[in-house]
């Protein structure tokens, strides 16, 4: 009479034994698949940071074409597209993604950014006038400062801008763009003190350094300003500063200039050579 009571108790072990075994399976699937989520995370930020730009866009593309629910990855597929240079493209997906019902602040940001790249300067405006006043962050305002500018509402852009500087950390560019929008209005000098604060912060980057010879060439202070330049960089500010020279009337001094870039130049500079030579012939026929 204990026979089946045995076999019961034995049944009943098996049937414990199967369920503590679904239950590690689960547990094992269940941390697979949060590996495989950190994986991922961790890969679409580095298709984001690091990745060729075109690698980003072909990943991001075919994974949210196999996940279209996935408003992340739609995301991830906007920011590439921008950084590859598309923001046509870019716009388009970012404004997917801002009719999504998932969408963050930062994402109508980044769309009103797409806009003003493929130069849609009206609906990036309307873009930006769908945050609300209380997100204030850096890539905001220096939106709204540049949308300003367009505008030609100078106090508005000033604005923009001083609110922008005040929320980085690395001010280099919204200085240097602060200051060819003063280039643009003809404060000359105002725009010579904000690309030479611009440099401060960052003192290789080129086009700050042009602008401030142009600033400064625009009234008439034609020697270079005391900063980093290599021998190249000499020389294509020389023939910056010739050139405006030029335009303004002061022809014996761009034609000194345009001299010292092609001495200066380590290579031969053709551009300035013929610039040189093209103000000689029209001298000579003068």
């Amino acid at each position: 009479m204990r026979h089946p009571i045995l076999i019961t108790a034995c049944l009943a072990g098996v049937t414990v034994l199967s369920a503590c075994g679904k239950d590690t399976d689960a547990e094992v699937k269940r941390a697979l698949e949060d590996v495989n989520v950190i994986d991922e995370s961790n890969l679409n930020d580095l298709m984001l940071t690091s990745a060729d730009p075109n690698e980003a866009v072909n990943y991001f593309t075919r994974t949210s074409s196999q996940h279209p629910e996935r408003i992340d990855l739609k995301r991830g597929l906007a920011k590439s597209l921008v950084r590859a240079k598309k923001p046509t493209q870019g716009a388009l997906v970012w404004k997917d993604v801002v009719e999504s019902g998932e969408a963050t602040n930062e994402d109508r940001v980044g769309y009103a950014d797409a806009l003003i790249r493929a130069n849609e300067w009206e609906k990036a405006e309307a873009a930006l006038n769908t945050i609300p006043p209380t997100y204030e962050t850096f890539d905001r305002y220096r939106l709204e400062a540049m949308v300003a500018d367009a505008n030609k509402k100078w106090s508005k852009a000033d604005t923009f801008y001083e609110t922008a500087f005040g929320l980085t950390t690395r001010p280099a560019s919204v200085l240097n763009n602060w200051g060819y929008s003063k280039l643009t209005r003809g404060d000359y000098a105002s725009a010579e003190r904000l690309f030479g604060e611009a440099l401060t912060y960052d003192s290789k980057n080129f086009t700050t350094k042009n602008n401030l010879v142009l600033a400064r060439a625009a009234q008439r202070k034609y020697d270079l300003p005391i900063v980093s330049m290599t021998q190249t960089e000499q020389a294509e500010l020389l023939y910056t500063a010739a050139l405006t020279a030029i335009k303004q009337g002061d022809v014996t001094i761009g034609k000194g200039l345009l001299e010292d870039a092609v001495e200066t130049s380590p290579r031969h500079f053709e551009q300035a050579a013929r610039a040189l030579e093209t103000l000689n012939a029209s001298v000579t026929k003068g």
